[in-house]
């Protein structure tokens, strides 16, 4: 088997544990607190403070942004929120999905194992069916380092080709070309955490000196920034055939992350320092994933402390976008 095949194959051996893995965890955290979640969202959502901090938790919880906003569109298109009460909860939930990445930043491949082996136990011994999601999740979580791992070890050799290196030189160098590459790559797979996933993984090899990053942060940031852009897909969809202020909900995630992502590579290199101020400290290759991580928590909680004071402000302007239709 030829060395291109055999990467080919380990970046899609890697990508598809990794997929697996998010969305098997994403799923069985549902089904183990997804009703309370639910219930929890429905009563602390009075305020837009409160409303970010409940999208933020259930978020952080349900490691998914995406399940977040559809069960928030849902909950408007049935009477049982208010437009304002979800914009909020959406703002909160772009801050929650950032412990993904978080979590993908420690290096726990000499855990993968033990993970693995305690999550089937526990989802083979259980009685209650809640306790056995929690060991699917634990079960999937071990998936999703496998994955890395795999992805890491495929790009290795890669990361050595003349073409691939080119291709990479051109996003570090167009910050526009990473944007597009971040935001085509998640509407494809349907997933900003396993986009933000690969580009860390991406980002741990390194460039032809050896020491440095092959992409190096200001080179990942833009493409980061297309992760978000590309994630609000999912809540248009959830909203195609919901009601007038469902619609406006995921219009909501769209204009919140359309405009932090272009005021942001405007600013790129005031970002990229700002970042670089934050912890840890080190080798650009042993700390890349944890700025990455980082300028996503960051990126995220700028753009809500920036938007839920103007929370009115969103409402009006999607209710500008997406209009009441005119009745005869």
């Amino acid at each position: 088997m030829g060395e291109g095949v055999r990467a080919a194959f380990g970046l899609a051996g890697g990508l598809a544990l990794f997929l697996f893995g998010m969305e098997s965890m994403s799923r069985a955290l549902q089904q183990a607190a997804g009703e309370r979640m639910r219930g929890f969202l429905r009563r602390v959502t009075r305020t837009p403070l409160t409303g970010a901090l409940a999208g933020l938790l259930v978020t952080a919880v349900l490691q998914s942004s995406s399940a977040t906003t559809v069960m928030v569109i849902g909950f408007v298109s049935a009477g049982l929120m208010e437009l304002p009460q979800a914009v909020a909860v959406v703002f909160g939930a772009n801050v929650g999905t950032t412990m993904t990445a978080q979590l993908v930043a420690f290096r726990l491949a000499d855990w993968v194992f033990p993970i693995l082996f305690a999550g089937v136990l526990v989802w083979l011994l259980a009685r209650r069916e809640r306790t056995r999601q929690l060991g699917l999740a634990v079960f999937s979580f071990g998936l999703l380092f496998d994955g890395i791992e795999v992805l890491s070890g495929a790009m290795a050799p890669l990361a050595e080709h003349p073409v691939f290196l080119r291709w990479m030189t051109q996003v570090r160098h167009t910050p526009l070309l990473g944007l597009l590459l971040g935001t085509g790559m998640t509407l494809v797979v349907q997933s900003s955490s396993a986009t933000i996933g690969v580009l860390q993984g991406v980002a741990r090899q390194a460039g032809p000196d050896g020491v440095h990053s092959l992409l190096g942060l200001a080179g990942a940031v833009p493409v980061l920034l297309g992760d978000n852009v590309g994630t609000t897909i999912t809540a248009i969809l959830a909203a195609a055939g919901g009601t007038r202020d469902a619609k406006r909900a995921a219009a909501a995630h769209c204009c919140f992350n359309l405009s932090g992502s272009l005021v942001c590579l405007l600013a790129l290199p005031w970002f990229v320092r700002l970042v670089e101020l934050l912890p840890p400290e080190g080798e650009e290759l042993e700390i890349i994933t944890r700025q990455i991580a980082n300028a996503h928590t960051l990126f995220n909680a700028l753009c809500t402390l920036i938007w839920l004071p103007l929370t009115p402000l969103m409402v009006r302007l999607v209710t500008t976008l997406v209009p009441e239709k005119r009745t005869e």
